[in-house]
C-alpha cells in the first residue's frame, strides 16, 4: 500500500508534497507524487509545461504516467527542476502530461489509482490560489490548478483537497481564503522542513520556500516574484488545511469550463476567456523579451551595490524579505545568475540569510 498525492501546480507544490508526506504520514513508504515538469523561466527557457517527450530516461510506471529516475534528463533547450528533485527525495516522483487536457490527465490519474491501489489520495496546493473564481485580479497562474482539480474531480475514487500556506503564492490574499478553509490539519514546524532542507537550497520556488520560513518562525513581509508582490509572512503561513474538494470545484469556473478538454490549447483558450489571460501567454512574452537581451560580464562589486540599494528602497515598503528568484529579477540578472547571486551574498553578509529567504534587516 502506498499513498499518491497530486501536486495540484507543479514546481513548489512537488517540494510541499515531499515535505507533507513525511509530516502527515511518517516514516512508512514513501508516497507517489503527480507533478507538472512547469519551471518558470528562470529555470526553463522555453514557456509552458513540459511533455514526456521534453526528457530522456523516464521510466513507464504505468502505459499512460511516466516516472522520473535518477537518469532523467530534459532535453535542450528545456530545463527541469524535476531530474534533481528525484535524485534527492525519497518519493517516486510521476509526470504529469498537459496536452490532451483535462480529459488526459484524468486517464493518467485513473492509471496510476488502479495500478497503485492507494490508500489516500491527496490533491495539494501551496498559497491557495485553485480556491479561486477565475475572475479575481490578483490571480496569476490558474491553468495548471485547474486542470489537476478537473481531473481529480472525475477520478473514482476520493480526494483530499489540501492548501498549505494560504495565501503564500501572492495570488489571493490570506483574508479571502480563510472563509473558504477547512479544518487546519497541521501546522508545520522546523522539524517538519528538515527532510527538504536541502532541496530548498537549490529549489526556485518562492510559495513553498516562504512555506518553509513560517514554519521555521520567520515572520515579516516578503517580496517575491517578478512584479515584486508583497507576501505577509504570518502564523498563518505554516497551516495546512483540508478543503471541500466538491465546492472548490464548483467555485472555480476555470477549472468546470476545462473538465472536458482534450488538449491544452483547449484549456488555454478557455483560460483567457474566463480569466482574461493565459499565463503561458505571459511566459512567452517574458521569454521574448529574454532572449532579445545580450548578457553581460557581471561586475560583482556593481551587484553589491545594487542590492545595497534594492534593499534600500526595499526598506521604504516595509519589506523584511525577499527571495533570491525575486532579487536575481530585480537586479535584471540573467536566470543563470541566481546561484551566483546567492554564493556571493552569502560570502559576503552571510548574517542576512533567514533560510531559505534574504533578510532585509532595518525593517523590523
Amino acid at each position: 500500500m502506498t499513498r499518491l498525492i497530486v501536486a495540484a501546480g507543479g514546481g513548489g507544490d512537488a517540494v510541499a508534497a515531499s515535505m507533507l508526506d513525511a509530516a502527515l504520514y511518517g516514516t512508512g513508504e514513501p508516497a507517489v507524487i503527480l507533478t507538472y515538469a512547469w519551471d518558470r523561466l528562470l529555470v526553463d527557457p522555453v514557456p509552458g509545461p513540459r511533455s514526456p517527450d521534453d526528457f530522456t530516461g523516464l521510466r513507464p510506471l504505468t502505459p499512460h504516467v511516466p516516472a522520473v529516475t535518477a537518469d532523467t534528463e530534459p532535453v535542450a533547450p528545456a530545463g527541469s527542476t524535476l531530474p534533481r528533485l528525484a535524485r534527492e527525495i525519497p518519493q517516486t516522483i510521476t509526470l504529469i502530461d498537459p496536452r490532451y487536457g483535462a480529459q488526459g490527465i484524468a486517464v493518467q490519474l485513473t492509471s496510476l489509482v488502479e495500478h497503485l491501489e492507494p490508500e489516500s489520495i491527496d490533491l495539494l496546493d501551496v498559497g491557495g490560489d485553485i480556491l479561486a473564481h477565475g475572475d479575481e485580479p490578483t490571480l496569476r497562474s490558474p491553468l495548471g490548478d485547474a486542470l489537476t482539480l478537473a481531473a481529480c474531480c472525475q477520478l473514482d475514487a476520493p480526494v483530499r483537497l489540501l492548501v498549505a500556506g494560504p495565501g503564500l503564492d501572492g495570488e489571493l490574499p490570506a483574508g479571502t481564503l480563510r472563509p473558504l478553509l477547512g479544518r487546519n490539519i497541521l501546522t508545520l514546524a522546523p522539524e517538519h522542513i528538515d527532510p527538504v532542507d536541502g532541496v530548498l537550497e537549490w529549489h526556485p520556488s518562492e510559495a513553498t520556500a516562504m512555506l518553509a520560513a513560517t514554519a521555521r518562525g520567520i515572520r515579516g513581509l516578503c517580496e517575491v516574484r517578478d512584479a515584486g508582490l508583497p507576501v505577509p509572512l504570518t502564523d498563518e503561513g505554516p497551516t495546512v488545511h483540508e478543503v471541500d474538494l466538491d465546492a472548490t470545484f464548483t467555485r472555480n469556473r476555470l477549472a468546470h469550463a476545462i473538465a472536458a478538454t482534450a488538449t491544452l490549447t483547449e484549456a488555454e483558450a478557455l483560460s483567457r476567456e474566463i480569466c482574461g489571460f493565459s499565463e503561458i501567454d505571459y511566459e512567452r512574452d517574458k521569454a521574448l523579451r529574454l532572449s532579445t537581451r545580450a548578457p553581460a560580464p557581471l561586475d560583482w562589486d556593481a551587484v553589491l551595490s545594487e542590492v545595497a540599494e534594492f534593499e534600500h528602497r526595499a526598506r521604504s515598503r516595509h519589506i523584511s524579505h525577499t527571495t533570491f528568484r525575486h532579487l536575481t529579477e530585480a537586479l535584471n540578472l540573467p536566470g543563470t545568475q541566481r546561484d551566483a547571486l546567492k554564493d556571493l551574498l552569502l560570502r559576503t553578509h552571510p548574517e542576512q540569510y533567514a533560510p531559505p529567504l534574504w533578510h532585509i534587516p532595518g525593517t523590523e
